[in-house]
Formats: structure tokens, C-alpha cells, sequence
């Protein structure tokens, strides 16, 4: 017990923070804050999939995508807050990822990866396509439901808070569970996990469908404050670069690695494209020269890295402890 008091207390230190953050954060902040817990979701939806299951994914854009646009299509034809349109948001990429399932788990590695890639381009060209939808140019967000903008702004930063905060700590329940063994055994050794009697297409499936789940959530409440959508940006395959980045660069398969990853990835986009003024290719450039040298440096990622660090200071006290008792 006395050991997950820290966790307990931070915890409530971040919970009281994110409760009281728009009293006293300008509509800047909280939008940047915002933009960062969902990445932190995205970033642990695909490491759910990419670091614990071992599917990656090139395509997951299409979740991102399916969610904003579900959440945009139930608020304006149920005439309901956009708050209360987020779990069409969630089913749209769960039921998306249940359907598809059956055609991308008949494939294997970079097969999966690109397949799922297509089916995320399938995605944006028939939403560009359809006029209900805005077509290209895009829809704005119904606000009929919303009172006032100011409390709108503070209920799409809560709404992200808890998105982000609920996906941490759901994929570390997921992963202390008979599912989350089940999802690591398959993961190292397919073949070893069927001798066992695990099912491996069911296990797949079940991390599949919940990465669908908190990437459609994460779109439509990203979307949402942004209160407008094109396909362009909803299906923009730069998504899926900033999920991989950051859990590459973080450390993938580990809790920790996603969340390391999206603030090195938001600190470096400050950096490159504000004080250096780095844009379009050189900004891709930049990025791609940071993850390459954290790739020699710690392929564990940097989380890994500092586990190692850690580790060793520990080992350190240890024996400085160890030679400081006298003799008996």
C-alpha cells in the first residue's frame, strides 16, 4: 500500500490541475493542453496495438477520421451537445475495426501495415466524396446545443483531460489482466501462444477493436474543439507519423514511452517550427534527424534509457550500502 501512495497522490495532483486548468489558463493553453492529452490517447491506442499485440499500423488515421466525422454527422441530426455525440465517436472506430478485422488479420507484417493504409484512403475518398458529409470542403461543428463558448472551451478540455487520463490507465488495467498476458504472449511467439490453447485471432481482435474505440474517441473530441473537420485533416496521415514517433522515440511497448514521446514530439514541433522557423520539408527533416539519433543513442527508447539510468544508481547505492557494514 505504501508503495503506490506516489502514484495515488500525483495522480490527484493531475486530476485537481485538469479541474481547475480553465479558471485560470486563457483559451491558448488549454487548446495546446488539449492537443497534448489526446495525443497521449493516440499515442496509447497504437502503442496498444503496434508495442503489446504486434500489428502496426500505417492506417489509423481512418479511426481518427471515422470518429471526428461521426461525432460531427450525430450532434447535427440528433441536435445534442457535441459532449453527449462522443460515444458515436468511439463506435464509429470500434465498429470500423470489427469489420475489418476479418480481411486484415489474413495478413501478416508490412501486409497488415498497408492494408490497413488503404483502407484509411477508401476511408477519406468517400467522405470527400459525399456531399452530406461537406464533402472536401469540409463541415463546421453545430453548436445549437453549446450555451456559451467559454464553458464549451472548458468542456472540450475536460473532455480531453479525461480521454487522455482514461486511456493511460486503461491500457495499464488491460495490460495487468488474463487479456493483457494473452496480448504479450502472442506477440513473442505466435506459435507458442496457440500450443498454450490462447486464441490468438480473438485476442488480436479485442486490442484491435479497443484501439478503434480510443482512436475514434480521441478524433472526435480533438475535432470537436476545433469545431470544424475536412477530410484532409481528419485523414491526414500525419496522425499515425506523430503516434509512431512518439512511441518509437518514447519506448515502445512500455506505459511510460507514449507519454515521454508526445511531449518530446509537441517540445521539438515548438522548437522547429517557432524559434527556428523550420517549415513544411525542412520541419519533416528535423523530425526524422531526432528520431534516427534517439534510435543509435537508446533503441529502447528514452524511457529505456532512463529505466537503464535508474537502474544503475540503484545498483549504485546498493553496493555502496553493502561495502559501508562492518564486518561480523
Amino acid at each position: 500500500m505504501t508503495a503506490r501512495w506516489p502514484s495515488m497522490v500525483a495522480l490527484a495532483v493531475a486530476v485537481l490541475t485538469g479541474a481547475l486548468a480553465p479558471s485560470f489558463a486563457d483559451a491558448g493553453a488549454l487548446r495546446l493542453a488539449a492537443e497534448v492529452l489526446l495525443a497521449i490517447a493516440l499515442a496509447q491506442m497504437w502503442n496498444l496495438l503496434a508495442g503489446y499485440t504486434g500489428l502496426l499500423s500505417l492506417g489509423h488515421q481512418l479511426f481518427v477520421g471515422l470518429g471526428a466525422y461521426a461525432l460531427f454527422a450525430a450532434t447535427q441530426r440528433l441536435q445534442i451537445p457535441p459532449w453527449w455525440a462522443l460515444p458515436f465517436a468511439g463506435i464509429a472506430g470500434a465498429l470500423a475495426a470489427a469489420l475489418l478485422a476479418p480481411a486484415l488479420f489474413r495478413l501478416r507484417d508490412a501486409y497488415f501495415s498497408i492494408g490497413l493504409w488503404v483502407f484509411a484512403e477508401i476511408g477519406y475518398l468517400v467522405v470527400s466524396k459525399t456531399p452530406a458529409l461537406g464533402s472536401t470542403a469540409g463541415s463546421p461543428l453545430d453548436l445549437a446545443g453549446v450555451g456559451d463558448i467559454e464553458s464549451f472551451q472548458a468542456m472540450s478540455f475536460w473532455t480531453a483531460a479525461a480521454i487522455g487520463l482514461c486511456a493511460l490507465l486503461g491500457v495499464r488495467a488491460l495490460m495487468r489482466s488474463r487479456l493483457g498476458l494473452a496480448l504479450l504472449t502472442v506477440r513473442d511467439n505466435e506459435l507458442a501462444a496457440r500450443s498454450i490453447g490462447v486464441d490468438v485471432w480473438r485476442v488480436r481482435f479485442a486490442a484491435f477493436v479497443v484501439s478503434g474505440f480510443g482512436c475514434g474517441l480521441a478524433g472526435g473530441a480533438y475535432f470537436m474543439g476545433a469545431m470544424f473537420v475536412t477530410p484532409d485533416s481528419a485523414f491526414d496521415i500525419n496522425w499515425v507519423v506523430m503516434m509512431m514517433f512518439a512511441t518509437l522515440i518514447g519506448g515502445i511497448g512500455t506505459l511510460a514511452g507514449p507519454v515521454i514521446g508526445v511531449l518530446v514530439w509537441f517540445a521539438l514541433r515548438e522548437v522547429l517550427t517557432g524559434w527556428l522557423g523550420l517549415q513544411g520539408g525542412w520541419y519533416l527533416i528535423g523530425m526524422g534527424a531526432v528520431a534516427m539519433g534517439v534510435s543509435l543513442v537508446a533503441p529502447q527508447g528514452l524511457w529505456g534509457l532512463v529505466r537503464q539510468w535508474l537502474g544503475q544508481v540503484k545498483d549504485s547505492r546498493r553496493s555502496t550500502t553493502s561495502c559501508a557494514r562492518p564486518a561480523t
